[in-house]
């Protein structure tokens, strides 16, 4: 129970940087990912976290090519 709640006020937080999402439904997701992530199995978890590092270094390297097209 209390994993979940900690993970409702991560979510929350988190949801607060991401545009298009608000505190709720980041509580939601985040309330919903401490049962999910206990059930997986550590290699599902490795390969969730470096799909999502290379999810986020290949939008951030879009975002700086379109930032730098649009300043030429």
């Amino acid at each position: 129970m209390i994993g979940k709640i900690i993970g409702a006020v991560a979510g929350a937080q988190a949801a607060k940087a991401t545009r298009g999402m608000d505190s709720t439904t980041g509580a939601v997701l985040g309330a919903l990912a401490v049962p999910l992530a206990r059930r997986m199995r550590l290699p599902a978890l490795l390969a969730l976290a470096a799909g999502g590092y290379a999810f986020m270094r290949l939008s951030d390297q879009g975002a700086q090519e379109r930032q730098g097209s649009q300043a030429d």
